[in-house]
């Protein structure tokens, strides 16, 4: 059986395939449960806020929204570095873990009060909630985004 460094150099336009694919697939699973994790748990008002970033203020919306995000981010993750760090499960769920704190400043704690003209960087409860929520989703894009690029087991 070839190893995940085989297949996942095996040649530039399938191993591109994988990892927009890896991408897709795991930026959508792990935003999914992120999103629910939003819709149960003491964010409750997250999925609105993400809407008014589009102008709107319905939940379904910013699910949407978050899942679209999402399928972003992961593509950033894959197709940037997914033949070099995401080798194995182990692997990737830590590069995900990291990704997904990175972000977690760049999202709710930058970009997004930057749109919204809220302060920046500001640390609450929710933001707390927020940065295990982003580490939950990175975690998942990695492993979900291992499977996809290097087909493993």
């Amino acid at each position: 059986m070839a190893t995940a460094s085989a297949l996942t150099h095996s040649s530039p336009s399938s191993s591109l395939g994988r990892r927009v694919l890896g991408g897709v697939a795991g930026g959508l699973a792990g935003g999914i449960v992120f999103g629910m994790m939003m819709a149960m748990m003491a964010m409750m008002g997250m999925l609105p806020t993400i809407a008014s970033m589009v102008g709107s203020s319905s939940a379904v919306v910013g699910f949407g929204v978050h899942l679209m995000i999402s399928v972003l981010i992961g593509l950033g993750l894959t197709v940037l570095f997914g033949n070099r760090l995401l080798t194995g499960y182990r692997r990737g769920a830590l590069v995900g873990v990291v990704h997904g704190a990175i972000w977690w400043v760049l999202g709710p704690l930058m970009i997004m009060p930057a749109m919204m003209g809220m302060p920046l960087f500001a640390l609450n409860p929710t933001a707390v909630l927020s940065l295990m929520g982003h580490m939950v989703f990175g975690a998942i894009l990695g492993l979900v985004a291992v499977r996809v690029i290097a087909g493993r087991p």
